[in-house]
């Protein structure tokens, strides 16, 4: 594994660079192939099998039915239950609620809310096979818990995840892997993950000009960077769909240009994940290529660049302390 000079963990981010994956700039919709590798680490790399890093290269996710153990996982289900219920939490800038209820849909940058999902976010088991995957140290770009509750939990609609943090983030390349953890079973009927296997090898370029401040709109209900119907349709029958379940404990790998959503969750089962996205060490992001500011560091940081393995405890809110 190539080591990693860590004096620069907290540099800047950089200036603007080439746009290899323009969108929102076009009337017109349009796929291309990727410009990246899928994989950039090897076998030998780090837990991953050879015969793993190749499904992963043409289906772009794993899925592990129990990679973490329940009791790993007990201290995390009691922050769940208090976050959820805490209603200052919901008044916090890292808090998305419903729209048009109360009810919480996502709190962001949960590695630095407490130190039980600080540890959650630098398991070791997790950042080894981020490592091998982008074939380098990494940091964490994003953490989030997605909240899904019985009966009303609305649906995440069909995207990639990179067309979004290229655009509005600025990260410059396909070289970011996307981690999701089951905190409560992951049913066929409670609004599981679906993915569309094998679309990381193309790049839908979205319509519509990003607005100003579109995070604050697009957290509830995403309307900019997000598939036209004719390009989704064409994905689908190419790929079709494939939707990882699994009880507690049970993580999704996938690629960060892989198209996926959710339904809505209309069952009395709550669904609730945990979402982690690892950066490349080696892939910081650069000015925004849409050309307005940058989106807050609790959504995609842009500032501390600590490897996740080595993401030192500092002044967190622990369990029942408040927000």
């Amino acid at each position: 594994m190539k080591t990693t000079d860590t004096s620069a963990m907290r540099a800047p981010a950089t200036a603007r660079a080439e746009d290899r994956y323009p969108s929102r700039v076009s009337a017109q919709a349009q796929i291309t192939d990727r410009k990246d590798p899928v994989v950039w680490g090897r076998a030998g790399d780090g837990p991953l099998s050879e015969a793993e890093l190749r499904f992963y290269e043409d289906h772009g996710y794993l899925s592990f039915e129990q990679l973490l153990g329940q009791d790993e996982l007990e201290a995390c289900l009691a922050e769940l239950d208090f976050l959820r219920r805490d209603e200052g939490v919901k008044d916090a800038p890292e808090a998305v609620v419903e729209p048009g209820s109360r009810e919480l849909r996502s709190v962001f940058a949960i590695h630095r809310r407490s130190e039980v999902l600080r540890r959650l976010c630098a398991h070791p088991k997790l950042v080894a096979i981020a490592r091998q995957l982008l074939g380098s140290e990494v940091y964490i770009h994003q953490s989030r818990i997605n909240y899904k509750g019985g009966f009303r939990g609305k649906e995440f609609y069909w995207h990639s995840d990179f067309e979004t943090w290229h655009v509005e983030d600025g990260v410059p390349s396909m070289r970011m892997v996307s981690c999701s953890i089951g905190l409560t079973p992951n049913t066929p009927h409670n609004g599981p993950l679906m993915l569309v296997p094998g679309s990381q090898q193309r790049y839908v370029s979205c319509v519509g000009e990003t607005p100003d401040d579109n995070y604050r709109s697009s957290l509830k209900r995403q309307e900019v960077g997000v598939p036209d119907d004719a390009s989704l349709t064409r994905l689908v029958e190419e790929f079709g769909i494939v939707a990882p379940v699994g009880p507690v404990g049970s993580v999704t790998f996938f690629e960060c240009n892989l198209m996926h959503g959710s339904n809505s969750n209309i069952t009395p089962l709550p669904r609730s994940n945990a979402f982690i996205v690892y950066n490349s060490l080696e892939n910081r992001p650069v000015d925004p290529f849409c050309g307005l500011p940058p989106r807050p560091d609790f959504i995609a940081e842009r500032r501390d660049f600590t490897p996740a393995g080595e993401f030192p405890p500092g002044p967190m809110r622990a369990c029942g302390e408040g927000s």
